[in-house]
């Protein structure tokens, strides 16, 4: 009746044992209720919810079923049932059953049970009607506790469904709080002024307050305290461009036992961790867990929402267009929702966003636009500062793609404003802000945690690779050439013996049983001429009274001997890729490794972000951004 069920539980089983004992079913039936708490699924491992149940079965088997105290027990064994599977049906025609009884305590446990198990998306109306009748019923059971979980639950339903009166309900609960304390409505309550923290982009206060409240009051919250503490730190990383960090936090809680069976947002949470840290490998693994049996077939629960949030954000870092557009579908019909998870715990804006995010992968530019201008409103009527600034950005990025040239104005005066918001909110500054400059084809190609366009240029016997803002010059070796056909195709497998031909993918149709010569005779011929006049030149130079000279130009040709050797079988004959692909796979991979060996040497984070983006096998494949500028390599005269 305080709040505390976490404490009362152990009384209740001591309770539970002595009424057993002494054969008194009214007692063994209410010490039974008791240790189901007040919301459904308190108890989260396997074994404490099957020994409650059994409890709770062997309760009710003592009791006649006519009177109040079954019905109790059927509400509260139909709720658990119901909260897992998402669908509120068999919880509501227990509703209808204690509306029926005419009893206030059943009735108000019923519909609070109810309200729980109605947690997902498009149960808004049916969850504010039960609210309110929890509220009215609620004089009828003396329990004043009855009368705060009411007015916290019509709280929550007002926020969920992004309503102006939202802020004026919490006051009155905050109200009559004071005046009744309930330390599982405050923990609530608590939690939602984090989130508004968040909201108002005060990071550093919401993320002390949400500190200290794990630290302190995290009790009051039971079993949900954990991931309430990660949801809300989550967001605040998030913002602050700093999810990355809470990889192995959002590790360790994944597969934690206390999480909800309906939860399925920390797979999410980690998928975006890791995609914002270019962990592809760790970002496709979660996402894959998620889409096993197809997004639909997870329950729409409480954390839903956030998890489709993060399952977009996902797909556009890793280019995903299949996960984009099957997220898609599902939160096309909540466009006017925020994502808020659970009671009100954390909140990341509007679905628009996602929705914008989602036709920004699958290159729907005019939805993608859409979208996002109405997120940015939306978040603004919310007062949501952080996500509003984002949605700007991602808004400014959709503007300036390719093919909105009538847009460009508009693009940059988004940019300014979102450069000017994420300032003031100390978040990232958005893609095409660079010291105060404009850049608009840097704010169509950026995102966080999404890789910059690739550059892979030639130059003599050098190779600049440039990606992510880092630049490295290596020296050129036939992996490299591999590699920036691969970069100028992202996302295209083709085949090792296509690389190996020299064609780029425009191989003819019988390469994979032709040999193809590394080098014609013409390029033979041109290397040869080049040697000849390099060892002119050299002896030239040493003649002149030139060493260092003359040390460059052997270096050269010494570069070029060992191009040709590398081309040339005995005899000087054309050497020849097998006629099988499996021959070509190992010597493409083995190039291509080579190459990636020496861009990792001369730069650990570039060689880093190149490997988690390369393919190799029979068919190869870079995974990443078009290279902006691609010179074939040709053999210098």
């Amino acid at each position: 009746m305080d709040g505390d069920p976490w404490t009362a539980r152990g009384h209740f089983a001591a309770a539970y044992d002595r009424a057993e004992r002494g054969g008194d079913p009214h007692m063994l039936a209410r010490a039974a209720l008791g240790l189901g708490g007040l919301w459904a699924q308190e108890q989260r491992t396997v074994a404490d919810a099957a020994a409650t149940r059994t409890r709770q079965r062997a309760a009710l088997r003592r009791l006649d079923p006519r009177s109040v105290l079954a019905l109790r027990l059927r509400i509260r064994l139909t709720a658990e049932v119901a909260y897992r599977t998402g669908e509120p049906g068999p919880a509501l025609a227990q509703v209808a059953e204690a509306r029926a009884a005419g009893d206030a305590v059943a009735k108000v446990e019923a519909l609070t049970l109810a309200h729980y198990c109605a947690m997902g998306p498009g149960h808004g109306p049916l969850r504010l009607e039960l609210a309110q009748e929890l509220i009215g019923e609620a004089s009828r059971t003396g329990r004043p506790g009855d009368l705060l979980v009411g007015l916290l639950l019509h709280t929550v339903d007002l926020f969920l469904d992004a309503h102006p009166h939202a802020a004026r309900s919490l006051a009155e609960l905050r109200e009559h709080l004071a005046g009744h304390e309930h330390r599982a409505v405050r923990a609530v309550v608590e939690v939602i002024e984090v989130m508004l923290g968040i909201r108002a982009g005060r990071f550093a206060a919401a993320g002390a307050a949400a500190g200290t409240w794990a630290e302190h009051g995290a009790t009051a919250a039971g079993v949900n305290a954990r991931a309430w503490y990660g949801g809300q730190l989550g967001t605040i990383r998030w913002f602050q461009g700093r999810i990355a960090e809470l990889r192995p936090m959002l590790a360790d809680l994944v597969d934690s036992p206390t999480l909800s069976e309906t939860d399925y947002s920390t797979y999410a949470s980690l998928a975006l961790a890791a995609a914002s840290a270019d962990d592809r490998p760790l970002a496709a693994s979660m996402l894959a867990r998620l889409r096993g049996r197809g997004l639909a077939a997870l329950p729409q629960a409480a954390t839903w929402l956030l998890t489709m949030y993060c399952v977009t954000e996902t797909a556009w870092l890793l280019g995903d267009t299949v996960a984009a557009a099957e997220a898609a579908d599902l939160l096309a019909p909540y466009a006017r929702l925020p994502v808020i998870a659970a009671h009100g715990i954390t909140c990341l804006g509007s679905v628009h966003h996602s929705l914008g995010m989602a036709a920004l992968t699958t290159d729907d530019t005019d939805a993608a636009v859409r979208h996002l201008r109405a997120a940015v409103q939306d978040n603004m009527t919310l007062g949501h500062w952080p996500a509003t600034a984002l949605s700007r950005a991602r808004l400014a990025q959709a503007l300036a793609l390719p093919g909105r040239s009538q847009d460009l104005a508009a693009a940059e005066a988004e940019l300014v404003v979102a450069a000017k918001e994420t300032a003031e909110l100390h978040m990232p500054p958005p893609p095409g802000i660079e010291r105060g400059t404009v850049r608009l084809r840097d704010a169509a190609a950026g995102a966080p945690g999404r890789a910059t366009a690739v550059v892979c240029r030639r130059r003599g016997k050098h190779w600049d690779v440039e990606l992510s803002g880092r630049t490295v010059a290596v020296d050129h070796c036939v992996g490299l050439e591999y590699l920036a056909v691969l970069m100028a195709n992202p996302g295209q497998e083709m085949p090792a013996a296509e690389l190996a031909a020299g064609h780029g993918g425009q191989a003819p149709a019988d390469s994979a049983t032709v040999g193809q010569p590394l080098l014609d005779d013409a390029a033979k011929r041109q290397y040869r001429q080049r040697l000849a006049d390099l060892q002119d030149h050299a002896d030239r130079s040493d003649l002149a009274g030139d060493p260092d000279r003359a040390a460059e130009l052997r270096r050269e040709r010494d570069w070029l001997i060992a191009e040709l050797a590398s081309a040339t079988g005995l005899g000087g004959r054309a050497r020849r890729f097998a006629d099988n692909d499996e021959r070509a796979r190992i010597a493409v991979g083995k190039a291509i490794r080579r190459a990636l060996d020496r861009v990792a040497d001369a730069d650990p984070v570039l060689g880093a972000e190149l490997r988690a983006r390369v393919r190799t096998g029979l068919r190869c494949c870079y995974l990443g951004p078009r290279a902006e500028h691609l010179q074939r390599a040709t053999p210098r005269p």
